[in-house]
């Protein structure tokens, strides 16, 4: 889906309806439940939570003008996709969160390197994306950023 909206807010609401309430809930869960130190905002044009040129003044390496991507969420034509950053550069957290969803949901995991794909909205693990959530901080994230940012070789 190709949405044209101004801020996040207003991707949402643009959503089918029954990709609202999912979407906003996640969204929910990135401001509240994440560490101090994240920016709010649309990256890629989806709801993110990034690191600003505040903490990383490079920016993201592949377009320093746009602050470090870090987690989005995004409606896609079959399925609400969350992106992760940490899921797909620390196997810590790769690992731990593999471990951790059948405990949460009885559908098989649908995953690829950063993104989990939910198809059915009942089924979204909100308590296991929330403690998702928590597991970095912004210094955590740019810890493990910079060591593999082509500009610091």
């Amino acid at each position: 889906m190709n949405y044209k909206a101004s801020d996040p807010q207003d991707y949402i609401n643009q959503l089918p309806e029954d990709r609202q309430g999912p979407v906003q809930k996640i969204y929910d869960i990135f401001r509240n439940a994440m560490p101090e130190g994240f920016a709010y905002q649309l990256n890629y044009g989806m709801p993110s939570a990034v690191i600003p040129h505040s903490l990383y003044e490079g920016g993201y390496h592949c377009a320093p003008e746009l602050p470090v991507p870090f987690v989005s969420v995004a409606s896609q034509k079959n399925f609400v996709a969350l992106y992760h950053s940490g899921i797909y550069s620390i196997p810590e957290i790769h690992d731990w969160f593999v471990a951790e969803y059948p405990k949460h949901c009885k559908r098989k995991l649908d995953m690829g390197k950063s993104c989990i794909r939910f198809k059915k909205m009942e089924d979204i693990p909100f308590d296991l994306i929330e403690e998702l959530m928590t597991k970095l901080t912004p210094q955590d994230f740019l810890d493990v950023y910079a060591q593999h940012d082509p500009r610091n070789k």
